[in-house]
């Protein structure tokens, strides 16, 4: 009994904030967030990180860290999607099957897919974000990168697609599938953190470029 009440004790806080997340709107912050949630846009973020570690480590070890941080990213995808879902069964607040979205206001008509906990864009981002801040323990990089899986996540309850319970279960997801994956790749490739890394605010650089792209790109959308 006890166990239930605190279950729907957090149930209902978890609704309570995605309401509130996903009730402040402005037409700027609907082209910003929904823009900012897509895959394709982060490509030249994921190209800058792959320069780096290319520029900074041997090329055997290069490839088994790329080989990791894919394996990371498939495993947080893969647990989140094909193993957890299925069986908790909890649909996204936008699902029309849920009674709470009639209170749930969307973008550009869309609702996501049908189940969402956990978040594997929070699952896939957090796991990127953490496998990064094992190989490189730069500061600078390390708040980029934490902020920019902070704004993703965001972004998804905001796009009313997720609870923020869906994003925190999605961020552990992806801590664990990096924390398993970078052990495993500093042992096999034998991998000694070094002092300092050439190039390494590179991608800060062009995240910030996106980033300020997304946002321009949005108030135009918004004054037009």
């Amino acid at each position: 009994m006890i166990l239930a009440d605190v279950l729907s004790g957090l149930v209902e806080t978890d609704t309570d904030l995605l309401l509130a997340i996903n009730g402040w709107r402005a037409e700027w912050a609907d082209y910003f967030m929904y823009a900012f949630s897509g895959k394709w846009i982060w490509v030249p973020l994921y190209a800058a990180i792959l320069y780096v570690i290319v520029r900074n480590l041997h090329w055997k070890v290069a490839i088994g860290c790329v080989v990791a941080i894919a394996l990371t990213i498939v495993f947080a995808d893969q647990v989140g999607a094909t193993v957890i879902r299925p069986v908790v069964c909890r649909l996204r607040p936008a699902n029309l099957e849920n009674p709470v979205s009639e209170f749930v206001q969307i973008v550009n008509g869309y609702r996501g897919g049908r189940y969402g906990f956990p978040s594997c864009h929070a699952a896939n981002t957090f796991g990127l974000a953490f496998f990064l801040f094992y190989l490189f323990r730069n500061r600078a990089l390390n708040w980029f990168i934490m902020l920019w899986a902070v704004v993703t996540c965001y972004s998804r309850s905001y796009l009313g697609v997720h609870y923020p319970g869906d994003l925190l279960a999605g961020a552990f997801v992806g801590f664990v599938g990096a924390s398993l994956c970078y052990w495993l790749f500093s042992r096999l490739c034998k991998y000694r953190r070094k002092e300092s890394y050439e190039h390494i605010y590179v991608p800060i650089w062009v995240g910030g470029i996106t980033i300020s792209g997304i946002l321009a790109y949005a108030l135009i959308r918004a004054m037009l």
